[in-house]
């Protein structure tokens, strides 16, 4: 392994380690990867309480440094936190603030969040956590706008991202800003990951889990799906079913969580997604096939849902493929 000289990148351990979340800041800042070069990260791991730590899985886990690592550090990592309601320490908080002030960069994953927002340094300005723990980061930090759809959200080079896998998308990012486009590809790819999502696209689904699909609407679902192009109203469904309106809405929510016309859109634009990656279709064709009837169609309900637009879905998708 090279000598390297590149941003010292240091993750926090503490007592009660979110296992994952910690994974992930040390796999794609301190693994191996010499075909980077020596100007690549260096990585190092830092404890927060003292003594053997456990972490989720009955590991027990020790650090490389105690907190002394963190005047060194150019890029601080909160790997998650013991809990929404877990008291924050005011040495670490302070730290963190000293840190930011001599321009290291500071970023948090899921829970982590309430560790930044405990230094102060989110006052006035824009953070985004898992949505679990949106409304309670509302609360009692009612001086930090937060974001509850974005994967992740960057100000005053103060990096939060809402789950796990959003972690990723940031923590690639933050490679791409440092390194370029090509650099975040290869980690990406290693990882099997998309090169890259914006950090406005949304975090997860609206669609909820088909609860009782195999219910006397499977039928109807499956014949829905096989002809997204064709025109499906509310009527038909119902007349296809041989039921009232009423009763067919009544039933259709129970077998699927939405109501017709959602679970319409989020099929078409599913298939949209498909279509999107397979050669070069224009959008017009695309918003066709799916049944949207136009590209202007298409494009409001894939930003709805999807959070960006379709062409650049595309665009992310060619160039998550493209050899680095």
């Amino acid at each position: 392994m090279p000598n390297l000289t590149g941003p010292l990148v240091v993750a926090l351990l503490y007592d009660g380690l979110c296992t994952f979340e910690f994974g992930i800041v040390a796999e794609i800042f301190g693994l191996s990867r010499p075909e980077m070069g020596t100007g690549w990260y260096r990585f190092a791991s830092c404890a927060v309480d003292e003594g053997p730590m456990r972490a989720h899985g009955g590991l027990t886990v020790v650090a490389d440094h105690g907190p002394e690592i963190l005047a060194e550090a150019d890029i601080i990592v909160v790997p998650g936190w013991k809990g929404a309601d877990a008291p924050v320490p005011e040495a670490l908080a302070e730290q963190l603030r000293v840190a930011h002030a001599r321009g290291a960069r500071l970023a948090s994953i899921c829970s982590g969040a309430f560790v930044l927002a405990a230094t102060g340094l989110l006052s006035g300005g824009t953070a985004t956590t898992h949505w679990r723990y949106a409304e309670k980061l509302r609360e009692r930090y009612p001086d930090i706008s937060v974001d509850d759809a974005s994967l992740y959200r960057i100000h005053d080079r103060i990096h939060t991202s809402a789950g796990s896998a959003a972690g990723i998308d940031l923590l690639i990012e933050v490679v791409r800003q440092d390194f370029g486009a090509a650099a975040a590809n290869s980690v990406a790819r290693r990882l099997v990951m998309p090169a890259h999502r914006a950090g406005g696209q949304a975090q997860f689904l609206e669609r909820p889990v088909g609860v009782r699909e195999g219910t006397e609407i499977g039928p109807l679902l499956e014949e829905v799906r096989g002809s997204l192009g064709a025109e499906w109203t509310v009527a038909r469904m119902a007349e296809e079913m041989g039921m009232s309106l009423r009763t067919f809405l009544r039933r259709f929510a129970e077998a699927t969580g939405q109501s017709p016309g959602d679970w319409l859109a989020d099929e078409r634009v599913g298939e949209a997604k498909r279509l999107l990656t397979q050669g070069n279709p224009g959008m017009e064709d695309v918003a066709a096939a799916v049944g949207f009837g136009s590209a202007h169609t298409l494009r409001h309900h894939f930003r709805q849902k999807v959070g960006i637009s379709p062409s650049e879905y595309r665009a992310r998708f060619l160039e998550e493929r493209a050899p680095a």
